[in-house]
């Protein structure tokens, strides 16, 4: 740490992403991200005026690709925020409307950069436990008077919290700001974005890093009410107004209106994550149930962070949390049907080991 840096910073735990190990080809299958390819449309998109393009600045204001995702979500373009990533997006959304000291609240076990930001940012976070199912009762947030974030399906469980449970958080206090953070909304089916232009005081934020199978061109949007968006439209023009470059946009404008690929995209990895739950249990496996592109899991037999670490010498990377209330589990996330295949493969025969 320099002399430099400067004291509300010094405490910040900075997050720490899923390993990406170089060593040798792996199956990758400890981030959340898709062994899919992106929609064909994306080749298309990416053409050679695109790249000739290159040498004039992007569209600071992103009309064209916001009037994509507002046409794909039935909004519009006033009522969508574009970004680098989900997680940017979030953080336009906290430096637009919290302060050093707000409280913040979320659960005690979900995406791990809540906790990075709380900190960076200074906010009085406070964690509410989820129950032992892992689950959410959105009745221990009813009377806080601080706002709230939920990642909905939440990570690294996969649980779900209902969107009519959500809606009545919501109108409980106008006052309250609630952010939805729905990277896996697509894996479940149902999400929280019809409300997203009802409530003044919902946020909900998206990722073009999971079912749209993009996580190397980090896009991410958050659609809200029209004050909402132009506030944090203003933040991003003091801090930096080109934060999507053209190319990606380009990318990004072809992948959203692709909707028959993504669908396909989704129908294909909930099967295989529905059957690989299944060949999972057959082995004696205890699986939480998952509505998105990942299952958490454990066996009595062996410890989960000796499994992450034998999988990982077979060339498959999966994501063991050293947290105490989640030692016990292992996340997998869902790959192609052959690369499930192989994983199960490799989890049989370790465990015949372990019980020889």
């Amino acid at each position: 740490m320099s002399i430099f840096l400067v004291d509300e910073y010094k405490e910040m735990e900075p997050y720490v992403p899923g390993e990406q190990p170089k060593d040798k080809l792996y199956i990758k299958l400890n981030a959340n991200e898709t062994s899919l390819p992106p929609s064909p449309k994306v080749f298309e998109a990416i053409s050679k005026s695109e790249i000739w393009n290159m040498s004039y600045y992007a569209d600071p204001h992103c009309h064209e690709f916001r009037k994509a995702v507002a046409s794909v979500y039935g909004v519009t373009e006033e009522e969508v925020f574009v970004g680098n990533g989900a997680d940017e997006v979030l953080s336009f959304v906290l430096m637009s409307f919290f302060r050093r000291g707000m409280k913040i609240y979320f659960p005690d076990i979900t995406y791990g950069f809540y906790r990075t930001y709380a900190k960076t940012y200074g906010l009085d976070m406070e964690e509410i436990p989820v129950k032992d199912d892992f689950s959410i009762d959105i009745n221990d947030y009813m009377d806080l008077e601080g706002d709230i974030i939920f990642a909905n399906p939440n990570n690294p469980t996969g649980r779900a919290i209902p969107i009519d449970d959500i809606e009545k958080l919501v109108k409980k206090n106008p006052e309250r700001m609630v952010i939805v953070d729905e990277a896996y909304a697509d894996y479940w089916g149902e999400t929280c974005l019809p409300l997203a232009t009802k409530y003044p005081n919902l946020v909900v934020v998206r990722t073009f890093s999971k079912s749209r199978n993009m996580a190397g061109t980090h896009i991410g949007f958050a659609i809200a009410s029209k004050e909402i968006i132009a506030d944090m439209n203003s933040i991003k023009f003091s801090f930096n107004p080109f934060n999507l470059n053209s190319v990606t946009m380009a990318a990004g404008i072809a992948a959203v209106k692709d909707t028959y690929y993504l669908d396909k995209c989704i129908n294909r990895i909930v099967t295989n994550r529905e059957q690989f739950k299944s060949d999972l249990e057959n082995l004696g496996f205890h699986v939480i149930p998952s509505k998105a592109n990942f299952v958490f899991c454990y066996h009595d037999t062996i410890s989960s962070s000796e499994l992450c670490e034998k999988l990982k010498e077979e060339g498959i990377l999966t994501r063991h949390f050293a947290d105490a209330k989640l030692d016990k589990y292992l996340r997998i996330t869902i790959g192609t049907e052959q690369e499930m295949a192989v994983v199960l493969i490799a989890i049989k025969e370790i465990l015949a080991e372990v019980k020889v």
